[in-house]
């Protein structure tokens, strides 16, 4: 073994190195991009979800866009009203009261509510079934489908199939708006956390239509609307929609429903 040659491989291992670390040194310097310290205050007090329900790629993301003016300060929604008055002390901005959101799916078309065209036995995707014959076993061409697509997706464990309809754990549900980007029906939607009546269908089809196809869907008949004092009612495409911001809760359309579907 030659110990001269291995001293100068050694040396030289050394000495490369150094230079590198030398050179990376004045590189980070030279292309080192400064961060606004309010983005580090606001990461900081993000729920760090990285959920991606704000629109951005995770919580710095939207720190970032929070800094550069291209979000809002209540642009979290798992941090909600709590999270949006921190942000907004950091920069320096006033928070508006902001209502708590939770995810809602309107159908009811349970397994014993719903009528079955056939049998489905193949994969449990929602996405696949929909491109199915008639659009998936269902009579109802518009409602949950029932393979929970929607609860894989949810990161906070809120949302479960329960008798063939997805359902929401209000208090679990953190608005991050990722069951409605993969439902293929499109029957989620966001409404107030302390919403009292909302229409459990999303049906389009007219009355008899709808009778035939499910025992708790929306037959369009206007009886709600009739007897809102509110204006909070309106009945679009055969389905009632209720307006939150004009609804008092009075509960006059889910007594006056004859298909009991306003919950």
């Amino acid at each position: 073994m030659n110990v001269q040659a291995i001293i100068i491989a050694t040396v030289v291992v050394a000495v490369v190195g150094i230079v590198i670390g030398i050179v990376l040194g004045i590189a980070g310097e030279k292309f080192k991009v400064e961060v606004d310290p309010r983005e580090e205050e606001i990461i900081g007090v993000l729920p760090g979800n990285n959920c991606g329900g704000c629109g951005y790629p995770g919580c710095s993301g939207l720190a970032a866009a929070i800094v550069k003016g291209e979000a809002e300060v209540s642009g979290c929604p798992v941090g909600g009203p709590p999270v949006a008055a921190k942000i907004g002390a950091i920069m320096g901005e006033e928070v508006g009261d902001a209502k708590r959101m939770v995810a809602f799916v309107k159908c009811s078309g349970t397994s014993d509510m719903a009528h079955f065209d056939y049998n489905y036995i193949g994969e449990m995707s929602c996405a696949m079934v929909k491109n199915i014959s008639n659009g998936g076993p269902k009579t109802c061409n518009y409602g949950c489908l029932g393979f929970g697509e929607c609860a894989m997706a949810c990161p906070f464990d809120a949302i479960h199939v329960r008798n063939g309809v997805a359902v929401v754990d209000k208090d679990n549900c953190k608005a991050c708006s990722k069951c409605i980007n993969v439902c293929p029906q499109h029957i989620i939607e966001l409404v107030p956390y302390d919403a009292t009546h909302m229409v459990q269908c999303s049906s389009q089809d007219m009355g008899k239509k709808v009778m035939q196809a499910c025992k708790a869907g929306c037959i369009g008949c206007k009886m709600c609307q009739k007897v809102c004092e509110f204006d909070a009612i309106t009945v679009e495409n055969n389905i009632a929609h209720i307006d939150q911001d004009k609804c008092t809760g009075c509960g006059k359309c889910a007594e006056k429903c004859p298909k009991k579907i306003i919950f």
